[in-house]
């Protein structure tokens, strides 16, 4: 039992990065995560989706950095040197994925994963995998390649 998950003997455990977000916890599968890194100020992009912070320079290259608050629906707050980027790697592109701050890494079975509740929004469900039910409250599963910036008209659908 890792933070109070069960981790069934029966599937293989999955590695989780969890992070907070105003407040609420969240995680992410650890093998679409190349690094985490503390904030940097990112260059604004003109006409950019309300949830991009913009783009930074990781090692030569150009990361597009989103603000996951304001992706998932909750108020844009300015980042703070407590602030981090969780560098992730998806399907055909790296994303910068901007948190409050990375808690720890949890390691569950797929059985533990809850299906998200019929009560949530399509837009919800579609950025959502499941819930896992922990001893410090509910941790939401999160769907990495409908958070970068290209899927917004296929979380939209």
């Amino acid at each position: 039992m890792v933070d109070g998950i069960s981790t069934a003997a029966g599937a293989d455990p999955t590695k989780f990065i969890a992070f907070n977000i105003s407040k609420q916890r969240f995680c992410i599968d650890i093998m679409s995560v190349r690094e985490i890194r503390g904030w940097t100020p990112a260059t604004p992009l003109p006409h950019a989706q309300s949830f991009m912070r913009g783009v930074i320079n990781l090692r030569g290259g150009v990361l597009p950095v989103v603000d996951l608050a304001s992706r998932l629906g909750f108020p844009m707050n300015e980042p703070t040197a407590r602030h981090v980027i969780i560098v992730a790697e998806l399907p055909g592109q790296i994303v910068g994925f901007l948190v409050d701050a990375v808690s720890d890494i949890i390691e569950i079975s797929p059985d533990s994963i809850q299906p998200t509740p019929d009560v949530a929004s399509t837009m919800a469900k579609d950025f959502v995998r499941g819930v896992i039910a922990a001893d410090k409250g509910m941790i939401s599963v999160l769907r990495t390649e409908k958070l970068a910036p290209g899927n917004l008209l296929d979380a939209a659908a």
